[in-house]
């Protein structure tokens, strides 16, 4: 028999519903297999109760004869970005030690009001700034992923999100959610072999997520498989009039949309992101999931998206520029850490709280989104890389008038080994050279997992899609994940 912890969203909703098992089974297999796995430092507060009490809700109203909700019986994690009513919100950092929130954000209240239940909040990048889960205040994340060559150096689950991917690879949880800013669903989804999407900016509302790049955060689902994901981004999305920038759009059925036939589709390979120097591991994945969009009826064609090497410049202007301004608001005085020395004035205060709270990657990024914005330097850099911005979006605009998707490598590798980039920050920034423009440009993009690198790691393959339409998306992803019939999974060994 197929242990409960095996099971995706997908099937777990459908055997609670059919009464093959019972939602508190499910939620207590989950809980054990989490306490299990302390180890992987996925989990920064483990929330049980939640669970249980959402698992018992499920079973009754089964067992009342009600109508089952979407997410009936399916434990989630939560990433710690998301504030969560008295439960311990941190956004990993230790300026928020402690803090607990007395509302609930709208991503994490509709997946309740959808039936989910918590397991409890996942550990992430600080502020979501970083690519390799080690930039939180709380110890690293551990991928479960071992190279199959004997080495047995701990591997970044990818980041910010590195928490949640690695305890769906690891099968902590059945799905999760995540954030986005620059690729941070994407990126660690092909370091662990799972799937993910970004959806469209302001498809999921911002309102209760801890904000980093607030033009760029958008919330998403981490799952095993495309159609988790389409099941959970349906929870997850909808309009919300505590945020400005929410899409007040019906949500799609994206899950009853889903099909694997691509004819008729025009799928475009950008040739600006064959960059120097790629691994031809990526190269040769990226030419099979062509070949696996070609028999999957698609048409493909090259496109060209010119602005495409000033993406990640304008990226780390914009998106810095972005956190100085929201992180302005950490100041010892309302809420978190306050650190007050002896005889401090306020501005003190203000000085050893950061000092104490902020990690190096956030104050660094901190430290160059000031600058960037200083009278002397406003024009020269953001106003430049805010009309780049444009720019690459437009590239997006043209491209569309001769395909309908695009298909491209998630990351130019497979994970590295955990301090192996964390010395270069600038290395440790080009993970993001596939995920960033379409960030930029606020589009729809998902990871699928499609093959193994020559030490037995995870490769992902991103589709990125127009605005709005996650359903091509989803569907693409669908295509590929079907013909590369990715079915890998990390020896416990946690």
């Amino acid at each position: 028999m197929t242990e409960l912890t095996d099971l995706g969203v997908a099937a777990i909703r459908d055997g609670v519903q059919d009464g093959a098992f019972s939602a508190r089974e499910v939620a207590e297999a989950f809980v054990a297999k989490v306490s299990a796995a302390k180890q992987l430092n996925a989990f920064l507060v483990e929330t049980p109760d939640h669970a249980f009490a959402a698992a018992d809700a499920a079973d009754k109203a089964r067992a009342a004869g009600e109508a089952a909700k979407p997410l009936a019986g399916v434990p989630i994690g939560m990433k710690d970005l998301f504030c969560t009513k008295g439960v311990p919100s941190t956004a990993a950092s230790h300026i928020l030690e402690g803090f607990t929130p007395p509302y609930e954000s709208t991503v994490s209240q509709k997946l309740w009001d959808a039936g989910a239940g918590m397991l409890g909040k996942l550990n992430m990048d600080q502020f979501a700034m970083g690519s390799s889960n080690e930039t939180s205040a709380f110890g690293n994340v551990i991928s479960p992923w071992r190279r199959s060559d004997g080495g047995n150096a701990p591997l970044a689950p990818g980041g910010s999100s590195g928490g949640s991917s690695a305890a769906i690879a690891a099968r902590l949880c059945p799905a999760a959610t995540g954030t986005d800013t620059g690729g941070s669903i994407r990126q660690p989804a092909a370091f662990t072999g799972i799937a993910g999407i970004k959806p469209t900016y302001g498809r999921c509302s911002r309102f209760g997520i801890v904000a980093f790049a607030s033009s760029l955060d958008q919330a998403g689902p981490m799952a095993r498989d495309v159609r988790d994901c389409a099941i959970m981004l349906e929870a997850m999305a909808g309009f919300d009039a505590r945020d400005a920038t929410s899409l007040e759009l019906d949500v799609p059925r994206w899950e009853a949309g889903l099909s694997s036939d691509l004819k008729g589709k025009r799928i475009g390979i950008p040739k600006e992101y064959r960059v120097e120097n790629m691994p031809s591991e990526i190269d040769a994945l990226w030419q099979r999931g062509i070949d696996w969009a070609r028999d999957a009826g698609a048409e493909i064609v090259e496109v060209s998206l010119p602005h495409t090497k000033y993406a990640l410049p304008a990226y780390y202007i914009i998106a810095p520029a972005e956190a100085s301004s929201n992180l302005a608001r950490y100041d010892g005085v309302r809420y978190g850490l306050r650190d007050l020395p002896d005889g401090a004035n306020l501005q003190d205060m203000y000085a050893a709280t950061r000092a104490a709270g902020f990690g190096d990657e956030v104050k660094r990024r901190i430290m160059i989104g000031t600058y960037v914005l200083s009278a002397g330097y406003y024009d020269a850099y953001f106003t430049q890389a805010s009309k780049v911005r444009t720019l690459i979006a437009r590239d997006f605009d043209a491209a569309w008038e001769s395909c309908d998707l695009l298909l491209t490598p998630t990351a130019p590798s497979a994970a590295f080994a955990l301090g192996e980039k964390s010395a270069d920050p600038i290395a440790m920034y080009l993970n993001d050279v596939f995920t960033v423009p379409s960030s930029l440009a606020g589009l729809p993009a998902m990871s699928v997992p499609a093959g193994l690198d020559g030490h037995g790691l995870p490769l992902g393959l991103q589709v990125i899609g127009k605005a709005l339409d996650e359903q091509g998306v989803l569907n693409a992803g669908l295509a590929l994940e079907q013909r590369a019939g990715f079915a890998a999974r990390p020896e416990a060994w946690w």
